[in-house]
């Protein structure tokens, strides 16, 4: 699609304007406590609308409104334990921090255990949060450049390069200041998305009886109690491993530490993160709530058997193409007939009308898998890389085949921006844990504006290599779980370690290491023992599991170890 020049217009002002005011606002840092941790000075709203701006990523508001879409609201239980994790974080780990004054959380276990027990903490974090830097870019700059037709290897240097002149130059009070005004975009553009969606519908379709439409077809099931391993997404789920991942992200990860860390005084961080912890649950509920109301749109215009266009020229193309035309009928015919059921459920309401619903939509859906089969055999056929989950695709389809010229460059703007945001922290972060962590520990002391340099240059190193991250990536079955999965690899593990740190206080540096070594082998073969169905183990325990070995394993060695002179 070529995109009106008014689009590109609001798309490049935008962008810029960002960038520029960030570089321009933050020029001249002059010691390491100002560019690391911006000189202290962020107020509260600053740190939670930065925390949040972290989290936020492109992926968020491309991949979460598609899997409401084809899952429901189910997803938001992934986020009930962010309050929990909050309120444990700003009561134990904030306090601890500000009085040993910290640049990374990861001095802290230094003064705790001993270095190397800090050096594999430190690598752990620049492994899994390097990936994950590489993905916030390759998210956005995949499904732009399969919508619009644009090159995908220019996309993720110019998404690269954008984040790495301010954040390079600013450093963290930078990426502070940039991300407000990155969310304030974000908002207004989520918000003008959802009222034109609902604006869209028939006359005589309320949001009442959207959401009435919506729950006849399950997708508004918020709540699911049941311990059924085979159900991803639980209350249970998401109150344990959701916060036992929360709890990691926000207390042991440097790009959402470093957010706070930045904060005028305890206060200022902690209400920051409680900020964060009231209104992140209502937000992820918001774009959720869009995503079900696209599907609500696509019940009375019809959607395309499979939302990635690049797919289906692919199939269009190939000796399928026939078989592929009559899945697109087949879809053609149960759409009509919808149409007359959604008409006789909002007139009747009767549970007979519902289940009609439900089972044209569950016929549509069988239909679509057998159209992404169809894509598989053709791009395996031909030796080739292609998504046929669709998923990814869903909300990017709508806002360029529906919304008005202008608002497609403010979505575009605000689906880029989230993407410069949330790299922009973790180049921050990855650069100051090598500058702090590996670099200044094991060189000796610097002088202020060597540290400085050498900071800037660890930023920019990690900016390229997320740009070569992103060139090489491929999709997972969704850009939202794929960056949950790598963080639950390491995550539990690495909260395990401070927690250790933290209310155990028999257990000593080598017991811990060793500890966390073994731990991190466990964790990484359940996950792949689980991806080849050899267990069932959903990804979000894989953080409660890590945590909970590590822990053991330590406490455990440090008995056998009775001769360990580690100091605590």
């Amino acid at each position: 699609m070529q995109l009106n020049w008014i689009d590109w217009v609001v798309l490049c002002s935008t962008l810029l304007a960002i960038v520029v005011y960030g570089t321009w606002q933050t020029r001249g840092s002059k010691n390491v406590q100002d560019y690391l941790k911006g000189g202290n000075t962020s107020k509260w709203w600053t740190i939670g609308l930065s925390v949040m701006a972290t989290q936020a990523s492109a992926i968020t508001f491309l991949s979460t409104p598609g899997q409401a879409f084809n899952d429901g609201m189910g997803f938001v239980q992934f986020y009930f334990g962010l309050p929990i994790a909050m309120i444990i974080i700003c009561m134990v780990f904030i306090p601890l921090y500000h009085r040993l004054k910290v640049y990374t959380a990861y001095e802290f276990l230094e003064n705790r255990f001993d270095l190397k027990t800090r050096i594999l903490t430190a690598i752990l974090f620049l492994i899994q949060r390097g990936l994950a830097a590489g993905i916030t870019i390759f998210a956005p700059a995949i499904i732009l450049s399969v919508v619009l037709g644009w090159d995908l290897l220019t996309l993720n240097i110019i998404i690269g390069l954008l984040v790495i002149i301010y954040t390079v130059s600013g450093g963290t009070r930078a990426v502070n200041v940039t991300q407000k005004h990155q969310m304030v975009v974000i908002f207004i553009g989520m918000l003008v998305a959802f009222f034109l969606i609902v604006d869209k519908l028939p006359q005589d379709i309320t949001f009442k009886k959207a959401l009435d439409i919506a729950g006849a077809n399950g997708k508004m099931e918020i709540l699911d109690f049941s311990f059924n391993l085979n159900n991803r997404y639980t209350f249970w789920s998401g109150i344990i491993g959701g916060t036992f991942l929360m709890l990691s992200y926000f207390g042991t990860d440097q790009s959402q530490v470093q957010r706070y860390l930045s904060g005028k005084s305890v206060k200022e961080m902690q209400l920051g993160l409680l900020f964060n912890g009231l209104l992140k649950v209502p937000m992820q509920f918001f774009i959720l709530l869009v995503g079900v109301m696209v599907f609500v749109f696509y019940q009375f215009n019809e959607a395309p058997i499979n939302f990635n266009p690049t797919a289906t020229e692919l199939v269009m193309n190939s000796e399928f193409s026939e078989a592929y035309k009559n899945i697109q009928k087949e879809q053609e015919t149960i759409f009509y007939e919808k149409q007359a059921l959604i008409k006789s459920f909002l007139n009747s309401g009767t549970s007979q009308s519902s289940d009609a619903i439900a089972t044209a939509n569950k016929n549509s859906d069988i239909l679509r898998h057998k159209a992404k089969i169809l894509i598989d055999k053709v791009a395996e056929n031909r030796n080739i890389k292609v998504e046929s989950n669709d998923k990814d695709y869903v909300f990017i389809h709508f806002i360029l085949n529906n919304l008005p010229r202008g608002l497609i460059g403010l979505l575009l703007a605000v689906i880029l921006s989230a993407a410069m945001s949330s790299t922009s922290s973790e180049l921050n972060a990855l650069g100051s844990t090598t500058t702090m962590d590996l670099y200044k520990r094991n060189t000796g002391e610097k002088t202020e504006e060597q540290m400085v340099k050498v900071s800037k240059w660890f930023t920019l190193l990690w900016g390229l290599i997320a740009i070569g991250v992103a060139c090489i990536a491929n999709l997972a079955e969704n850009l939202i779980q794929l960056v949950n999965i790598i963080g639950s690899i390491f995550y539990g593990n690495v909260l395990g370690i401070f927690l250790l740190a933290f209310f155990f206080k028999f257990v000593k540096g080598h017991a811990v290491f060793s500890a966390a070594i073994i731990t991190q082998v466990i964790v990484i073969g359940l996950y792949f023992l689980n991806l080849y169905d050899h267990i069932n183990l959903p990804f979000l325990w894989l953080n409660f599991v890590g945590c909970a070995i590590v822990i053991m394993l330590a406490c455990l060695l440090q008995l056998i170890i009775k001769n360990d002179t580690t100091t605590a």
